[in-house]
């Protein structure tokens, strides 16, 4: 019995290793995909968020007329983050008619 043990004892801690380490990398697999969808929900929310920023900024400064200089560089921020989250719809159209306007008041 002692000789059994001592001629497979290196396979069975190889065993127990890779068992140890498979489940290891299972376990961090599923975290890993558990923090992607929670990015990626974090992302949609913001860029709603900003959509939502950009459409309240153009219903404000065309009933205005006008945008200040201040509001047009704010926007550019919020528009550019926008972008980098994959926005790209009806905010984009209301960006450009945003900067196209006078920056005082007539």
């Amino acid at each position: 019995m002692i000789a059994w043990i001592q001629s497979h004892f290196w396979e069975k801690v190889f065993a127990l290793v890779v068992t140890i380490l498979a489940w290891c990398l299972r376990n961090l697999s599923k975290r890993l995909k558990a923090e992607q969808d929670k990015n990626e929900a974090i992302s949609e929310g913001i860029q709603a968020l900003l959509r939502e920023n950009i459409v309240n900024n153009y219903n404000k400064y065309s009933d205005r007329g006008y945008m200040p200089i201040y509001a047009k560089e704010s926007l550019k921020r919020a528009y550019t983050a926008y972008k980098a989250l994959g926005g790209n719809d009806v905010a984009s159209e209301l960006y450009k008619k945003m900067l196209q306007m006078k920056e005082e008041k007539e």
